[in-house]
């Protein structure tokens, strides 16, 4: 990838030298690079040429698309299932006839589909999706009065963000941003402020791939601003969603200050509310403390860090959390304990991550990375490190 720096560059060859087991005095005999020249692109103060690129690669038992940032992708059946999700939403609007069921029978499916989102069971997803979703966009477009298209609507939004999940995880952004899109549409046809807020929430996943935080930051206040008062459980817990979206994504932007405000915004509003899921999003004093361990890894200041994991000695998320959420904590905490440097720490925070959801923990990007990192500070000598960084694919 071109846009890759000489800084990540170096950290993917050296983490590649690391899981091959190689010292740079062999790397060197192999490649014909000086000793000197792969210690300087390592340390990403020098960019190799892509002739050298190359021969590096060979060295290191890889390829230049991988060391340049490629994705891996994990053997997941959920790839096979993309295409026919193209299609089906590809004619959203004009969809094939075909039989529509009762909504009530629809909304059972649906229900089971936000299940398996939550509980991180993504290739069944995956397969059931597409065939939910043309009987939806067939229920939509054959409903008979304003008020059935709106039940139907109401489903289908439901029924696109967990397809969603399927397509932003594995990877697939351009297709996540139409169905991020869609889930918009559908939530129009409902005119309902809570559906909105869920949208505009799962909306992140855009700017998030595009790089562009400060337009969802922008994005979420907005939403926030066209919420009206908190005068049910489920406005309470649409703004509180948003406001631990913000406090996120103004984390990333090392914005302190905005962070640690939307997380007392949300503080306030989610103890109002029973922890469950609202519109699909888990909402409630539970997951605020899953939101405020995530706070601290994303500003990564060493206090708050050393805080958050002695927090995780006396707090940890119930059993009746969906899955996904779960473990979200445990790869937010091993997170943390990377960045303090206790790489043995973080690898018993995923391996408990991987047994609450191993489909979530194995195509998560961020995961990936860190396990990259805990490579490179362990030099490639802990094997359980080095088995999960290539059941994870990050190796």
């Amino acid at each position: 990838m071109p846009g890759t720096t000489a800084a990540v560059l170096g950290q993917q060859i050296e983490t590649a030298r690391y899981a091959a087991g190689l010292t740079r005095r062999q790397v060197c005999d192999a490649s014909g690079v000086s000793i000197s020249m792969l210690r300087k692109v390592e340390r990403g103060e020098r960019r190799p040429s892509d002739q050298v690129l190359e021969t590096l690669a060979r060295a290191v038992r890889s390829t230049p698309e991988d060391l340049l940032g490629g994705t891996r992708r994990t053997d997941s059946r959920v790839h096979r299932d993309i295409p026919a999700l193209r299609r089906v939403i590809a004619a959203y609007d004009l969809p094939e006839d075909g039989p529509v069921r009762p909504l009530q029978q629809i909304a059972a499916d649906v229900e089971a589909a936000v299940e398996d989102r939550v509980e991180a069971r993504y290739a069944r997803l995956g397969d059931r999706a597409p065939g939910l979703l043309a009987e939806l966009f067939r229920a939509v477009d054959q409903a008979p009065d304003g008020r059935e298209r709106a039940s139907a609507a109401r489903l289908l939004a439901l029924a696109v963000r967990s397809a969603d999940a399927v397509a932003y995880k594995y990877g697939y952004h351009d297709l996540s941003g139409r169905l991020v899109e869609l889930m918009r549409w559908a939530s129009k046809l409902v005119n309902d402020p809570a559906l909105d807020a869920a949208a505009a929430y799962v909306r992140t996943e855009v700017f998030f791939a595009a790089q562009q935080l400060g337009s969802g930051l922008r994005a979420l206040r907005a939403a926030v601003d066209q919420m009206p008062a908190p005068s049910s459980e489920r406005l309470a817990a649409a703004a509180a969603a948003l406001h631990m979206r913000a406090a996120v994504v103004a984390d990333r932007m090392q914005g302190a200050d905005d962070a640690r405000l939307h997380l007392r915004e949300a503080e306030a509003l989610a103890s109002q509310v029973r922890e469950r899921l609202y519109d699909g999003t888990a909402v409630g004093p539970d997951s605020l403390e899953v939101h405020r361990l995530a706070v601290a890894v994303e500003l990564g200041e060493p206090e708050d860090l050393r805080e958050a994991v002695s927090a995780a000695t006396r707090w940890a998320p119930p059993r009746d959390l969906p899955a996904e959420r779960r473990s979200h904590y445990y790869i937010d905490l091993s997170r943390a304990q990377v960045q303090l440097g206790r790489p043995q720490h973080a690898a018993e925070s995923l391996l408990v991550a991987r047994q609450i959801a191993p489909q979530h923990v194995r195509a998560h990007e961020q995961v990936r990375a860190e396990l990259a990192t805990m490579v490179r500070l362990t030099r490639g000598r802990d094997t359980r490190v080095m088995a999960l960084a290539r059941w994870a694919k990050a190796v």
